[in-house]
């Protein structure tokens, strides 16, 4: 009732002050457009532009100082990657790498969410505490774990003489390498997703627990026949990104073991990086870095497809 009358003030306004009005909303959006024009033009010149311009330089051979006296190949550089095993050995050390990180950072962090879900003494400290290598430079996390993860003077091996287990070279031995990376991420991340688990339980509503408790559940069948379902849009949004972020991966193999022992953590991000900046083939770094999109664009297709075919497509 109220808009209505408001509605029909506005249209009996004096026709002289519509074009006043009209003025005024004109310059508020110019004043907006404003606001937005500098995260609009970093958008622009740092992401939209890099991007075409990679697909540019796909097709083309540029080993030269100047882009433009790179000649154009077609699609040589496509067809190059068809034979190329070290960058589809690269791509398996991805997936490999993505599925051993997503399961579990995934369950670690979801152990760590219901932990400082309960009321306890102290607990936006163990928050923090929890969340604190999130914000921590990769590099300096990585140079951590190189010292405690050491052969010789480590802390982890030091524990494993104590409690008489064999000692591993965990970043030297190609069978322990990926492991110890994913280690490191599980460590390093699990915080982030440790909070977006949180803002999911704490949205479960307490009625729904408190009846399964007087219908004689215990925690654990409250947590698993009650919360864990109602978590499913917060465990759909983590696996995505969690999987795009997978097959992103660089620093630790970057800082920690430069891809190796023998290529063990040689993933596709840091063997693009080698061909684009160590061997200077920017044309053919390009195209594996979209046949990378490409890869990681289906992926993200199927899962989506996978959620609808369970008739949970209201999720996402």
């Amino acid at each position: 009732m109220t808009s209505a009358v408001e509605a029909r003030a506005g249209s009996d306004a004096p026709t002289g002050q519509r074009p006043a009005r009209r003025r005024r909303r004109r310059r508020n959006e110019r004043v907006g457009y404003l606001f937005i024009l500098p995260a609009t033009a970093h958008l622009v010149l740092f992401a939209l532009v890099p991007i075409l311009f990679s697909l540019y330089l796909s097709f083309h051979e540029w080993t030269s100082p100047s882009f433009l006296e790179a000649p154009f190949v077609g699609l040589d550089n496509y067809v190059s990657l068809f034979s190329d095993d070290p960058f589809w050995h690269a791509m398996y050390n991805t997936a490999y790498y993505t599925v051993l990180s997503v399961p579990i950072g995934m369950a670690v962090s979801l152990a760590l969410a219901v932990v400082v879900n309960q009321k306890l003494r102290g607990v936006n400290v163990f928050r923090a505490v929890f969340f604190m290598p999130v914000i921590t430079s990769w590099v300096a996390v990585s140079v951590i774990w190189i010292t405690l993860l050491s052969p010789d003077a480590g802390l982890v091996n030091y524990l494993f003489r104590l409690l008489h287990l064999p000692q591993q070279n965990w970043l030297d031995d190609p069978h322990t390498a990926m492991f110890a990376i994913v280690l490191i991420n599980t460590w390093k991340t699990a915080g982030f997703s440790m909070v977006i688990w949180l803002a999911g339980l704490q949205a479960v509503p307490r009625e729904l627990l408190e009846a399964a408790s007087i219908d004689g559940a215990g925690k654990w069948r409250q947590f698993w026949n009650v919360t864990l379902p109602l978590l499913a849009p917060t465990t759909i949004f983590l696996v995505i990104t969690g999987v795009i972020g997978g097959f992103q991966v660089f620093t630790p193999m970057y800082v920690i073991t430069e891809g190796g022992p023998l290529g063990a953590t040689d993933v596709a991000v840091y063997h693009i990086y080698q061909r684009a900046f160590e061997e200077f083939s920017m044309g053919y770094a390009s195209a594996q870095a979209w046949v990378l999109f490409a890869v990681i664009f289906v992926v993200t297709l199927l899962q989506l497809w996978f959620i609808r075919r369970r008739g949970e497509s209201n999720l996402i």
